[in-house]
């Protein structure tokens, strides 16, 4: 029997939310290794035992389908639960749960009859042409039952090709739900990921771009050749020494061939390769001796793991070892979502195994391409090119990743030298695999204005706040804005703030009032302030502030008053 997570849980009853109060297909996003398949187990159960109804549930790989059908199994035992997949050798259809492979049902919707509910796995995999096969499929569902209504479940709420999966007029509509990769590692429902820089990375200068991708063609040339395949192998045996099961992401077939035969020699190890072009039965066979379930023969010869398992696309979704505790990347990709797709790979737990966190070797520049794994930015097609400039920096003691913005490495203690500042430009945000790599930095205030402001682009009726502005210097300067005029909890916090640096004075009703006693001496200021800088934003944020020693001190100089 399950038991459900609480993030999943929570999950269940969003769905179950948006079903009853909107029209909406919802859709909800859970990161690799979260537990999606319980999550799927778990409405699909309840709209038969609750609601008696009938439901299908649809993905792309047969390893989904096995462990949709094995999760519900575990989940309420006494529902019967069918599959339909070639792959598979079945075609049941009668069951009130039916897990079917969208390549083998899509034009069988008849087959199955009236359904109440289509749940998708790995909903980023419906494609942005037409969405053909789950669209066809969901409209004759909707000729045998008007209302029946759509699910999707997925890590990377974006298509491959980039985009959003979620607008009005996809196949899902919204996101209902969205547990976070960074609290379900500090919870220890994620494994932690770790990075390191490689002593060389493969040199994509001049890549170009074709319908989103990088020409495959021109990847294999500057991936698959001698002098990059022995130094990135060569780096990745050093650095993954000690590391028990890894897993290589290669750009072709050939090149994933040459890259294994490199490990080998380098190591003596069990490598293994897996393409799209293994049968079914050599895949189950080395998954299998990759995740460490060894057989043994007629007179007890024990077969050896596999410890590095090359590929090319087969291993980005549907696969589940959960000891994997080492992720190369030897496959740039434009792709926001494969990329994550690659590294969820080293998300799942595996205590029994001595598994503590997985690490990322990323030898094709992606990291510093898409940014941190749970922080990942994301273009919908014809925006533009992304901001210029690497994401994350290496540390060159232990070339560890890590945001840009961070003066001490958290692995080694290094510490950085402060460089002279030039440009009041120098304020991007720059990540590391992890988006929790940041660093708060303590700026010593020479003087603060305050001044009256309304938003270029805000609506009648909209009210002004007072934009208190600390300046460093004449280039570097930091913002807050206070909402004075607001109710609520908008205005208590106001109403706090201003009580710390009055001495306790009545706080002013309007923006006007405010600025005016504010510059006319009314108010302490703050010497030092520790700013933030946040990855994914711009600007960094004020995080505290620290008062001369003669100020109040029943209040902590050290804390925001809200």
């Amino acid at each position: 029997m399950i038991t459900l997570r609480p993030y999943q849980k929570e999950s269940v009853d969003a769905v179950y939310k948006a079903l009853r109060e909107t029209d909406d297909n919802p859709c909800v996003e859970i990161p690799t290794a979260g537990g999606k398949s319980c999550c799927i187990a778990q409405v699909a159960a309840d709209a038969v035992k609750n609601w008696n109804g009938r439901v299908m549930i649809l993905a792309h790989v047969r390893e989904l389908l096995e462990q949709n059908a094995d999760k519900i199994a575990k989940l309420c035992p006494g529902i019967p639960v069918g599959v339909y997949s070639a792959g598979l050798g079945r075609r049941d259809t009668e069951q009130p749960i039916v897990v079917g492979g969208i390549q083998s049902v899509y034009d069988k919707a008849e087959l199955f009859g009236r359904r109440d509910l289509l749940i998708v796995d790995e909903a980023h995999l419906i494609p942005s042409n037409g969405e053909g096969r789950y669209r066809s499929f969901l409209e004759a569902m909707k000729r045998l039952n008007p209302l029946v209504r759509l699910v999707g479940y997925t890590a990377t709420p974006f298509r491959l090709d980039g985009g959003a999966i979620c607008k009005p007029e996809n196949l899902l509509n919204r996101i209902c739900y969205r547990a976070e990769i960074r609290p379900l590692i500090a919870q220890g429902y994620l494994s932690p990921l770790t990075s390191k820089a490689g002593h060389s990375s493969i040199r994509l200068d001049g890549l170009r771009v074709r319908a989103g991708e990088f020409v495959q063609e021109e990847v294999e040339a500057a991936v698959d050749n001698a002098d990059a395949i022995d130094t990135a192998c060569g780096d990745a045996v050093q650095l993954a020494a000690g590391r028990k099961t890894v897993i290589v992401f290669c750009s072709s077939v050939k090149h994933t061939l040459h890259v294994a035969k490199k490990l080998h020699e380098l190591t003596g190890d069990e490598t293994a390769v897996l393409t799209g072009e293994t049968s079914s039965q050599e895949r189950a066979a080395i998954l299998r001796r990759f995740r460490g379930e060894l057989h043994s023969d007629l007179f007890g010869q024990r077969e050896k793991p596999v410890r590095w398992l090359c590929n090319v696309s087969v291993c980005t979704t549907g696969l589940d070892v959960p000891n994997i505790d080492c992720v190369v990347l030897l496959r740039p990709t434009q792709s926001a979502g494969l990329y994550v797709q690659m590294v969820g790979r080293g998300f799942r737990l595996s205590p029994e195994t001595g598994k503590t966190d997985c690490l990322v070797l990323d030898y094709a520049g992606n990291i510093e391409r898409h940014g941190p794994v749970d922080a990942v930015r994301v273009r919908e097609p014809g925006q533009g090119p992304k901001r210029e400039g690497p994401l994350a920096k290496e540390c060159p003691e232990c070339r560890e990743m890590v945001h840009p913005a961070v003066m001490r490495c958290p692995k080694c203690g290094y510490e950085w030298p402060r460089p002279e500042r030039s440009s009041i430009d120098d304020h991007a945000s720059r990540l590391g695999i992890l988006s929790c790599d940041y660093e708060d930095e303590e700026i010593r205030v020479g003087n603060v204005s305050y001044t009256y402001h309304m938003k270029r682009d805000a609506q009648p009726g909209a009210l002004p706040t007072m934009r208190v502005t600390y300046s460093e210097d004449l280039l570097h300067q930091y913002s807050e804005w206070l909402c004075v005029q607001h109710t609520g909890w908008a205005r208590t916090k106001f109403c706090q703030w201003w009580a710390r640096r009055s001495g306790g004075g009545e706080p002013p009703d309007t923006v006007v009032e405010a600025v005016r006693l504010a510059n006319e001496g009314g108010l302490l200021e703050p010497d030092t302030i520790p700013i933030r800088h946040i990855p994914g934003e711009r600007y960094p944020k004020i995080v505290g502030y620290h008062f001369p020693p003669t100020s109040n001190p029943d209040c902590p100089d050290d804390e925001l008053p809200f």
